[in-house]
């Protein structure tokens, strides 16, 4: 019982904090692109955005080091193991010391390539070379200073950490960047002082792990068999990072448009945004399945999932009902007066939604796969879906551009949809695949009974206040349907998590 409450609370925590973070992120990454756009125009925009995902795909070096490292230091830390969790944080310093040198070889080598590749009629070769070093830079620095903290604070279920100083270097970043922009300043001056943020983040946390976790003995023998599942997560690594980056690629590498780039990345904003408000409900929740696992507690694990996999998937249909019926009025607002480039383009808001609601559904099954650490069992399982999105994107892209990319995504999420919703309830879980898919079911048919109605009666708000009015009416459109939907196949499942809410919000 009173494990149960030691996590209960902890997720309260997380989540609290995470709510305050991507509230934070959400504004500021809605203030963000706009001041780009009008500062530097679509192709600058553009060109961060695609160098940004280039340097993502170098975190790969990492190599499933991250993930295996949480799951190694479960079982240490739910045992109060302090011998064992030393033995794991050492071996995973090492590691990241050498990950950090591949990074810092390939951010220096894309800095001298990458402007080779790239027609910009704004900035210069050497231009480029001092912006993807910097770009680059925050990153190396995680690998060098942070991500062994990172890494303990997630398996120790204190993500709010990690919250609460990202939320501190955002507002940096933000002041930083809108002060610089607005005066004139060049973008790279403007990025290299934005740096500032990441070492105010980097020296927050590094005085907070030494004080907080003073029995780690950074002599202790390297237990660098603990991190066997390492390269068994890579998949899962490459997984993610082919699904969040690869369009960037393809679209930088097949049109070689910044500025279509640039309009992708304001329809990924909106979506990008949608994952930070689920973030809030899901923070620190694979740390807890994982603690469950740990301790052989079966029924619990059923219990907590089926609640999880109903409550989550109603969040998803609301959220992602106001987004398909909101979202083109939004972007036809957020880019008024930007005549550098089309971002008024119905059809990529539709895909992007329908990408959103594929990508969510998978979240509740593959977050128990990850918790449980089972990566080797479910490594050719994320090949075929990252082999998915890159061959249907690479053949579609060069002919119907942004589209090709979009269709790409949707394809290798339905296929891992399916996937997962047979793999875990049969070989974790063990509960009914059946139930998966119909609630699955749920949320398409719940989204489509939402957003009908005012797609027949379409509506065009003329400011950010009234497309907020908007977005409310949707909203609660939205939860009564829902609402009705979901009890009136589970009622039980619906006054359960009511219950399990209600004692959340008292504690």
């Amino acid at each position: 019982m009173a494990d149960n409450l030691g996590r209960t609370k902890k997720f309260v925590y997380n989540s609290v904090a995470m709510a305050l973070q991507q509230v934070i992120t959400m504004l500021t990454g809605l203030i963000l692109p706009r001041v780009m756009l009008i500062c530097y125009g679509s192709e600058i925009n553009g060109l961060v955005s695609s160098i940004s995902q280039f340097i993502a795909y170098f975190n790969l070096v990492e190599a499933g080091l991250s993930s295996a490292t949480i799951y190694a230091l479960y079982k240490p830390l739910a045992d109060n193991d302090h011998k064992a969790i030393s033995g794991v944080v050492v071996a995973s310093k090492r590691f990241y010391m050498q990950a950090g040198c591949i990074f810092t070889g390939l951010t220096a080598a894309l800095s001298v390539l990458y402007p080779l590749f790239i027609q910009s009629e704004v900035l210069s070769y050497y231009e480029i070379v001092v912006l993807v070093v910097i770009l680059g830079f925050s990153g190396a620095l995680d690998f060098f200073t942070l991500s062994k903290y990172r890494t303990l604070l997630t398996a120790d279920q204190k993500s709010y950490v990690l919250s609460l100083t990202s939320i501190l270097s955002t507002l940096i970043r933000t002041v930083v960047t809108i002060i610089l922009a607005v005066y004139g300043f060049g973008i790279v001056t403007v990025k290299f002082f934005a740096l500032f943020s990441v070492f105010a983040r980097s020296a927050i946390l590094l005085v907070y792990c030494k004080k907080n976790y003073t029995y780690i003995n950074y002599k202790e023998k390297a237990n660098t068999s603990a991190l066997n599942k390492r390269w068994d997560a890579l998949y899962l690594q490459i997984l993610g990072s082919v699904q969040s980056g690869a369009p960037v690629v393809l679209l930088t590498l097949f049109l070689k448009d910044l500025k279509m780039v640039s309009v992708y990345s304001v329809f990924n904003m909106v979506m990008s945004g949608l994952d930070g408000v689920l973030g809030i409900f899901t923070s620190g929740l694979s740390a807890s399945f994982g603690d469950v696992i740990a301790r052989n507690e079966t029924d619990t694990l059923k219990k907590t999932y089926k609640e999880f996999e109903y409550a989550y998937y109603i969040l998803i249909t609301i959220i992602y009902s106001i987004t398909l019926a909101t979202i083109m009025p939004f972007i036809r607002i957020y880019t008024a007066n930007i005549t550098d480039a089309n971002y008024d383009l119905p059809l990529v808001g539709f895909l992007f939604t329908l990408n959103g609601v594929f990508y969510c559904i998978k979240t509740p099954p593959g977050m128990i796969v990850i918790s449980a650490g089972m990566y080797k069992e479910t490594r050719w399982r994320t090949t075929i879906q990252a082999l998915i999105l890159v061959i249907v994107g690479s053949v579609l892209t060069p002919f119907i551009g942004i589209y090709g990319v979009l269709v790409g995504s949707i394809c290798s999420n339905i296929y891992r949809d399916i996937d997962l919703l047979i793999f875990t309830p049969r070989r974790i879980v063990k509960t009914s695949v059946l139930h998966g898919f119909w609630r699955a079911l749920r949320v398409l048919i719940g989204i489509a009974l939402v957003t009908i109605p005012f797609l027949l009666i379409p509506y065009e708000p003329t400011s950010l206040f009234t497309w907020v009015l908007y977005a409310c009416e949707v909203g609660i459109f939205a939860v009564v349907v829902v609402f009705i939907l979901n009890t009136l196949f589970e009622k039980n499942e619906m006054i359960h998590v009511l219950k399990r809410l209600k004692s959340m919000v008292k504690r």
